[in-house]
């Protein structure tokens, strides 16, 4: 088994949308070491050329750590999941601290070059009991990004019979702590409607849910702008379900 980060314990609820501070350039701290808490880990990876578009940041770093930073203060105010809030981890799939941890994180998985040894180490990851949040890509073309077509061939490497599913709003990641009433999630600037698909064990929808991938969306541009005034806190609000959720289905499953 992963390694775990306690008992999640409910509290009260309490105004979501009140974290955040300005970008700034990416800077990539130190990793702390693992020490038993909660920490959440953003995963990078080599970025194809054409994903650093955006102040010339790799692909995998947009947002970071702010978005992830503001999910976690979101976190323990809502659980007593006593999570690090300051101290976000970035770790390629396949160096085997990110055994230790039983959720990662990644965007724009697109403008990804998978490697052999990552796409093995996926494999492993979840056969462990790891969970995969997948966000922010759009269609094919989007600023160039492969789009799907790109994702799905990484994937298909490391589970070769992948079935991906679409999500209702019915399942139960979206009821595990706030219940989602709808899929129709706000957009930060992407057109059409977001789509919310699944991989499951052994691509049985009555086993675990692994991989969630948040498609022609980007919930974390909500949580790393939440501080700033730009999207409406509702908005804001329904994002931060969407990553409460997540990360307490992927504590409990």
């Amino acid at each position: 088994m992963l390694g775990g980060a306690g008992v999640i314990v409910l509290a009260a609820g309490v105004a979501l949308a009140q974290f955040g501070r300005p970008r700034g350039r990416v800077f990539i701290p130190k990793n702390i070491d693992y020490d038993g808490r909660f920490t959440f880990v953003r995963l990078n990876y080599t970025t194809a050329p054409g994903g650093y578009f955006y102040r010339g940041e790799p692909a995998w770093a947009h947002g970071f750590p702010i978005a992830e930073q503001n999910l976690m203060r979101i976190m323990n105010e809502v659980s007593f999941l006593g999570a690090h809030t300051e101290e976000i981890n970035t770790l390629a799939l396949d160096d085997p601290e990110l055994f230790k941890y039983p959720i990662a994180y990644v965007i724009e998985p697109d403008w990804w070059t998978m490697k052999d040894s990552e796409a093995s180490a996926l494999r492993d990851y979840l056969a462990k009991g790891g969970f995969l949040i997948v966000d922010d890509f759009k269609g094919r073309n989007f600023r160039g990004g492969g789009g799907w077509d790109v994702f799905e061939a990484n994937m298909r490497r490391a589970l070769p019979d992948v079935r991906f599913v679409d999500l209702e709003v019915a399942h139960p990641i979206f009821h595990s702590f706030f219940e989602i009433k709808s899929l129709d999630i706000p957009q930060a600037y992407v057109g059409g409607e977001p789509i919310f698909r699944g991989v499951f064990e052994d691509n049985d929808p009555n086993k675990r849910l692994q991989i969630i991938v948040n498609f022609n969306t980007d919930i974390s541009q909500f949580w790393e702008w939440s501080g700033l005034g730009l999207r409406p806190i509702a908005d804001t609000n329904e994002s931060y379900k969407l990553g409460v959720n997540y990360i307490v289905y992927g504590m409990t499953h």
